[in-house]
């Protein structure tokens, strides 16, 4: 892998004189407290200012602090005018424009298109603190209050922006956002690299136009620059003449995957051509092209906009281009210009990790805010993120395309010295610490056991179809970690909230055994998300054969630990490559095992996953692309998007009605009837003297039931490190098991 500088080797600015802020400045008063005249950077963000680690704007503003600049924060502006944009004055070096830790559209419009009543990002939780597309409209306001300043694009809205992609909410492919924000450049996955090296650029006096060179950002230029090897991947079908086209679909486990196909034209040396006039197209050794000189074109926007079978060739291309270690740089035509993707940044070291981590935070919300609550710190502010990343590499998941699929992990040390200053600084802390993972929780120190096939590797996971043979699985240095956690004086509980991996966890039972006996608040959430092989495979994820492997080992180290503790276990309905069958199938399982839900939300089609092009194309990008390929059938309509989560809350008699009709249609009425193998009673009662008799039976005899399935999907949600955390759902052990109410980030 590429070497990168690293974070705290570069000469600080002259501002640097000025110290540490006790808070970022939100205003004018505190940049006259701070004897400031000016800033040299503004975030803009649309999230409250909260000045922890889990929150985006506060380990930029942070990070750039320690560099020297003076870093102002504009948060959740008005943003009708431009005149909330001006309220710090003209940046001296830029405008850093973020949404926030959510896509905004995602923020505010649940996976039915209907307008959320809150905003966990907010003070109070009140909605409409910010607009939709925030990145475009706070980018266009900046513009407006100073047309000269440097407008840079992050987060993970740009992050997930950043190329032509498909838009669920206006169903339709929307321009790269960099085009649309009119932003100088857009920096995409964690940027600390990339921030650190503008703010460092910009202040020697280099002009925002010609930064093309740093890895992880988009910028627009008109044409290939001079010394580049362009490789052409415009195309599927090769009709005649074709150029040099990269081969996008060679097997992703072969090391050496840049093979370059080539076709002679008619009448060149090295062609045939059929009867009919079909090209055989000749596969012809090339030598190995220099990688960081060679970019691939991929289908214009016009093209992908209006051909779905391109849109998910893009899409392949791009995700077989995410690695580090080999990635080569991407190019889009939009109209008359190139949209020009680097390759992704170099993964964070630990030291540079523990640097970015033990910045002075002050680990609370602006003072600004007063006393109210903002839902999303409430969430996480005991808690601690021990690392970044995710391999899974599941379909419907947005931290992967954000964070990357190598693991950045903390040290020891760090972790344990952040434990620390949330025991001894943070207001109300009782002594549990509410959870210590990351995007999953059992990811930390896991890695390739070779640096070298790390580099080289194409596949878009690590642990499907099954754990690569190359990856490591010890769990040791994180059993460590939990035992160092706990033995602090101080520190009562130290629970684990994030989504455990648990095909990785049976890896190591010794691993499972010290999670049940010491970590688990009532309860341990994991995600099967199926129980069906065709969604299973549309989403890359294991058969419900290693669910029940897990559980076998979490019931047994819980009757040893003497404890009640028990598995919420995830599902996502309508899919892609999910049919009614499928989720008849997962319906009949979970009554099987007597678990009911008491949230569903269906598959929430988030900007440029996998998943997403499976559901705008209907094509299968994790295979080969063709306009003759099998195809991915989507659950789009209204009433089958009903019927899918009714299957998945059939407990529910309000559901009924929708699926007798349901179970009749597809041949299946042997299901309906009063017996416990069947999956509905025939007879209606009145809802609410149901539902107000289940409630007197289970006061007067006790709830035996298990809890409650909160079914949900990733949705694009920020990951772990960017504060969507849930506080662990659970009641000490020994009470009976209340349904789960709480949604799954």
């Amino acid at each position: 892998m590429p070497a990168a500088r690293q974070l705290f080797d570069y000469p600080k600015y002259w501002a640097e004189c000025f110290g540490a802020a006790p808070f970022l400045p939100m205003s004018r008063d505190e940049m006259d407290l701070l004897g400031w005249d000016s800033c040299d950077i503004i975030i803009v963000t649309g999230d409250a200012y909260v000045d922890h680690p889990s929150f985006g704007m506060a380990i930029i503003g942070r990070l750039l602090e320690a560099q020297g600049f003076r870093v102002g924060i504009i948060s959740q502006p008005d943003w009708q005018s431009k005149d909330a944009f001006t309220t710090l004055g003209k940046p001296n070096l830029f405008f850093g424009v973020a949404a926030g830790n959510m896509d905004s559209m995602i923020n505010r419009y649940t996976a039915d298109r209907k307008i959320r009543s809150d905003d966990a990002y907010t003070p109070g939780g009140k909605a409409g603190s910010r607009p939709d597309r925030a990145s475009l409209v706070y980018s266009q306001r900046c513009r407006e209050a100073f047309k000269d300043v440097p407008v840079v694009l992050g987060g993970i809205e740009a992050s997930l922006r950043r190329i032509a992609h498909y838009d669920y909410w206006q169903d339709k492919v929307r321009h790269s956002l960099l085009l649309d924000a009119k932003a100088d450049i857009l920096l995409y996955g964690n940027a600390e690299r990339a921030v650190v090296e503008i703010a460092q650029r910009l202040s020697r006096g280099e002009d925002i136009q010609t930064i093309t060179d740093i890895r992880g950002t988009a910028f627009m230029r008109r044409d290939t620059p001079q010394g580049w090897f362009e490789l052409d991947s415009t195309r599927i079908d090769r009709p005649g003449k074709v150029d040099k086209i990269i081969n996008p679909y060679v097997n992703t486990q072969d090391t050496s995957a840049c093979a370059v196909e080539q076709a002679k034209g008619p009448g060149e040396e090295g062609a045939e051509a059929t009867e009919d006039g079909v090209q055989v197209v000749q596969l012809l050794p090339h030598p190995r092209l220099e990688r960081d000189r060679t970019v691939i074109r991929l289908p214009s926007f016009e093209k992908v906009k209006s051909d779905p079978v391109l849109y998910a060739h893009a899409n392949r291309v791009l995700h077989l281009e995410t690695n580090p270690g080999n990635a080569r740089a991407l190019v889009q035509r939009h109209g008359e210009k190139d949209v020009w993707f680097n390759p992704p940044p170099i993964p964070l070291t630990t030291e540079e990790m523990d640097y970015v981590f033990g910045l002075p935070y002050a680990r609370v919300p602006h003072p600004a805010y007063g006393d109210a609550k903002i839902p999303a710190y409430e969430m996480i502010r005991f808690s601690v993120n021990i690392m970044r990343g995710c391999f899974g590499g599941c379909t419907f998941c947005s931290i992967t395309e954000h964070e990357g699929r190598i693991i950045q992990n903390r040290s020891h040390d760090s972790i344990i010295r952040e434990i620390e200053e949330i025991r001894d600084k943070v207001p109300g802390f009782t002594g549990v610490i509410s959870d210590l993972g990351g995007p999953t929780a059992n990811m930390y120190r896991i890695a390739c056991k070779s640096p070298e096939i790390e580099a080289a590797c194409r596949k878009p996971s690590c642990v499907y179809p099954g754990i690569c043979e190359n990856l490591n699985t010890d769990h040791s240095s994180l059993i460590g970690l939990y035992r160092k956690a706990r033995e602090l004086p101080g520190v009562k509980k130290v629970l684990i909230a994030s989504g455990l991996r648990y095909d990785l966890a049976v890896e190591s039972p010794e691993y499972v055994k010290e999670l049940v006996t010491h970590h688990v608040g009532g309860y341990l959430k994991i995600a099967p998300e199926h129980t069906e092989q065709g969604p299973l495979s549309r989403m890359m994820k294991p058969g419900i054969g290693t669910y029940d492997t897990f559980k076998r080992l979490f019931e047994k180290y819980t009757k040893e630990a003497g404890k009640k503790q028990y598995l919420i276990p995830y599902f996502i309905a309508a899919h892609p490559g999910t049919s009614d069958e499928d989720m008849m199938n997962l319906a009949l399982w979970l009554k099987t095992n007597d678990f009911r839900a008491d949230q569903v939300q269906a598959f929430y089609p988030s900007p440029m996953a996998t998943a997403t092009a499976m559901y705008h194309s209907g094509k299968n990008p994790l295979r080969r692309v063709t306009y003759k390929s099998d195809g991915v059938e989507s659950v789009k309509g209204e009433r089958q998007r009903r019927l899918h989560k009714a299957f998945l809350r059939y407990h529910d008699p309000k559901n009924w009605p929708l699926l007798r009709e349901a179970l009749k249609e597809m041949g299946r009425a042997d299901l309906i009837g009063n017996s416990k193998q069947q999956l509905i009673p025939t007879f209606q009662p009145a809802v609410e003297g149901y539902a107000s008799a289940r409630r007197k039976n289970s006061t007067a005899a006790g709830s035996k039931a298990k809890p409650g399935v909160i079914l949900t999907q990733h949705n694009g949600l920020p990951p772990r490190d960017s504060g969507a955390r849930k506080k662990p759902a659970g009641k000490k052990s020994g009470k009976s098991a209340p349904r789960a109410s709480a949604r799954r980030s």
